[in-house]
């Protein structure tokens, strides 16, 4: 995938929503989940990121049993692909990697060099590689738009040459674009940008940094030449969130009144730099919940809230704006 093949697919903004968080087994290919799915799509979502969890058991653990439970199996991420397809959208495919005693992943790390008798990152890159190999050749065989290698893998991050064969072993597999997620505050300090099509990040900035985070990481994607959107941004709808949304525990009742304000902030500032090509939002669960229940939700998803509104109108000026 040339950078120019990635920047025509990305011509059009990502106008995007994560549907099927944590991939749960059984979760998927349900009733429920058709039904999401459906009212994702009456939201202008032009693209969706599909994501699903493998566990290992620890930080320090080298095993990624990803076919079995609880992770979602590959009838289910074949469906939800079509499912998707079948509603207009684009897809990225994005298979994670998450630990089982609540550590997160951001965490996961070992010696910088390998150690005998010691875990390392040549143990847990050879179980990894055999994770996002069999997400690629879902992605290829399904015609996924776009595969995500890897999310918010902070430590990971400086394990550059592993990162290069990883990257050219999906290659091999998969012929559409590839993009890695990288944590907030990070994008600035990736090392191996070039080998991927195109650079997204998780923008889960304070409502008052939004602007000085962007002047921050300007200078990165005009330095690749490569595309780049936000693979996660949103805010819970809960007091307090707009200065901390990436904390999902953050105590605070709920209110779509923040979640409509953190939007109106985190849209302006997107929308007026040219080289952002969109926003893939966190998130929309599989199993919705009904929408009278929104007002008492204050989770990250926007359905039934004052921002789901908010966004299905800026997704479709956005896209009209592109046309």
């Amino acid at each position: 995938m040339l950078a120019a093949d990635a920047a025509t697919l990305l011509a059009r903004p990502v106008c995007g929503m994560t549907w099927g968080w944590v991939g749960t087994r059984g979760t998927w290919a349900t009733p429920a989940a058709e039904a999401s799915l459906d009212r994702m799509a009456e939201h202008a979502v032009t693209w969706t990121a599909l994501a699903y969890s493998a566990l290992q058991a620890t930080a320090f653990s080298t095993e990624i049993p990803f076919d079995q439970e609880p992770t979602v199996t590959d009838d289910e991420i074949v469906w939800a692909i079509r499912a998707a397809h079948a509603r207009g959208m684009r897809v990225c495919l994005k298979p994670v990697v998450n630990v089982a005693d609540g550590t997160w992943r951001a965490f996961i790390g070992f010696f910088d060099w390998d150690v005998p008798n010691e875990p390392s990152w040549t143990q847990w890159f050879e179980a990894y590689r055999a994770f996002i190999l069999h997400a690629a050749r879902i992605a290829e065989a399904e015609g996924c738009e776009m595969l995500c290698i890897g999310c918010e893998m902070v430590r990971a991050d400086a394990q550059e040459a592993h990162w290069r064969r990883l990257i050219a072993d999906v290659r091999e597999v998969y012929s559409g674009p590839i993009t890695y997620n990288c944590d907030k505050y990070q994008e600035d300090r990736v090392t191996w940008w070039d080998a991927v099509d195109v650079i997204s990040s998780s923008g889960y900035y304070p409502i008052e940094q939004f602007h000085e985070q962007l002047d921050r990481i300007e200078p990165v994607v005009r330095a690749s030449g490569k595309p780049f959107f936000f693979m996660e941004a949103g805010c819970p709808s809960r007091e307090g969130s707009p200065d901390l949304p990436n904390d999902w525990s953050l105590p605070g009742a709920p209110s779509g009144a923040e979640q409509l304000r953190y939007y109106r902030t985190m849209f302006e500032a997107c929308r007026s730099r040219d080289w952002v090509r969109g926003l893939m939002l966190w998130d929309w669960p599989a199993d919705l919940y009904a929408v009278a229940d929104a007002t008492a939700n204050d989770d990250y998803c926007p359905y039934g809230k004052p921002a789901g509104h908010y966004m299905a109108q800026q997704y479709s000026a956005w896209n009209e704006e592109a046309r």
